[in-house]
């Protein structure tokens, strides 16, 4: 896999002349360039000092370094965010938003319709890394630009202005919408490099080519991950090659209500007011009134989860295990993650408003109930810990 050719050509469009694959090809390459640039650019920010690479950091799988449930930003590196980083990777074959999805033939049943599913972030709001890009590049409280013209200053006065030129022609400087498109489309190519992005270079691809084997804990693991009397993972988090031959993707893109505890870490979870619901807002404004999407965030990959210091879209844990072991519990044990309220009782999914609880998925492992045996055992979530390590890319098999 490559870069995706058919989206890049923007000078020789606009002046009406078709231009060849090897041109496309040069294009695509100086736009990559380019975008790897701009995301390791700290001027790019209100502040001076947050690149793209401050949060998406390539050593932890283009997400956070540390174990902040939210990042610092803004002009002055003081204002909070609303939710923990995505990882970066993985995200080349994302389907676009849509509220209604149906598994290709290459998949699963064609007829079943999954509901609201796809798009990036972790609400779906946009379907284009372009689009993704402008996101933090406005955001107050990440890299701070007011629009897309300072955007564009920002980027002329950091000296990338020759490059700009090379790909959007001699007059683009002079352009400031020009330069901030260009700018934005280079960040979605940088981010097309397979080597970079979606290299399948785990332990769990080399056994899937024949080139390794899981060890006795990593195979237990992986079958309480399929299981769906016990871990159940795979239901969403889907583990096996397409029909195509596709390497499996280790999610299904939906969009779930998982009700995990509200996290106090939040600055603006501080007002009892306010809700982050993912799909229904407020981040997300187009379906601010449907109460039915309130609560749903897009499954991620778990492709590098290993690598992660904070899980779930508010960071609520803090280890691998825990997110692992919040499932089993959630329902057989709430009060080991939410809180009491004043007459005792716990506050059960207590990140909700009551009227949108109705949404929570109750899948398994979320069939059970208080008082039951959790679907793993503590040396089974063990196992599955352990098997989850086989997807951080990297792995060198032994010669």
């Amino acid at each position: 896999m490559g870069l995706a050719l058919p989206v890049l050509a923007m000078t020789s469009v606009q002046a009406g002349q078709e231009m060849s694959r090897a041109q496309v090809r040069q294009q695509a390459q100086a736009l990559g360039a380019l975008g790897r640039t701009l995301f390791f650019d700290q001027s790019l920010s209100g502040s001076g000092k947050l690149a793209c690479s401050s949060c998406h950091d390539p050593a932890h799988a283009f997400g956070p370094v540390n174990d902040h449930a939210v990042q610092l930003g803004g002009g002055d590196m003081h204002q909070p965010g609303m939710r923990a980083v995505p990882s970066l990777k993985y995200l080349q074959v994302v389907p676009p938003f849509t509220e209604h999805f149906y598994d290709s033939e290459d998949e699963a049943d064609e007829s079943i319709d999954n509901g609201p599913t796809g798009g990036l972030t972790w609400d779906g709001r946009v379907d284009r890394g372009a689009d993704q890009a402008r996101i933090p590049l406005l955001s107050d409280f990440e890299m701070g630009n007011r629009d897309g013209a300072e955007v564009a200053r920002r980027v002329l006065a950091a000296g990338h202005g020759k490059a700009i030129a090379a790909i959007a022609g001699p007059k683009a400087a002079g352009d400031p919408d020009l330069v901030y498109k260009t700018a934005l489309k280079a960040l979605e190519v940088f981010q097309q490099d397979y080597r970079t992005f979606y290299p399948y270079s785990s332990k769990y691809d080399a056994v899937l080519a024949g080139k390794a084997e899981l060890t006795p804990q990593e195979a237990r693991g992986f079958d309480l991950f399929n299981a769906a009397d016990k871990g159940n993972c795979a239901s969403c988090h889907i583990s096996q090659r397409g029909n195509d031959g596709t390497p499996p993707q280790f999610t299904d893109y939906g969009q779930i209500a998982l009700a995990v505890p509200r996290n106090p870490d939040i600055p603006a979870n501080k007002d009892p007011a306010y809700h982050d619901l993912g799909l229904c807002g407020p981040l997300r404004t187009d379906y601010l009134k449907r109460e039915d999407y309130c609560g749903l965030f897009r499954t991620p990959t778990l492709r590098n989860v290993a690598l992660r210091k904070t899980f779930f879209h508010n960071g609520a844990m803090h280890s691998l295990r825990d997110a692992v072991r919040f499932y089993v519990e959630r329902e057989t044990h709430p009060e080991r993650w939410y809180p009491r309220k004043a007459d005792g009782s716990i506050d059960k999914y207590d990140d909700l408003p009551e009227a949108t609880k109705a949404n929570i998925n109750t899948d398994p492992p979320f069939d059970r109930k208080a008082g039951d045996e959790p679907a793993l055992t503590p040396a089974e979530i063990d196992d599955v810990v352990v098997f989850l390590g086989t997807l951080t890319d990297g792995y060198e098999p032994a010669k």
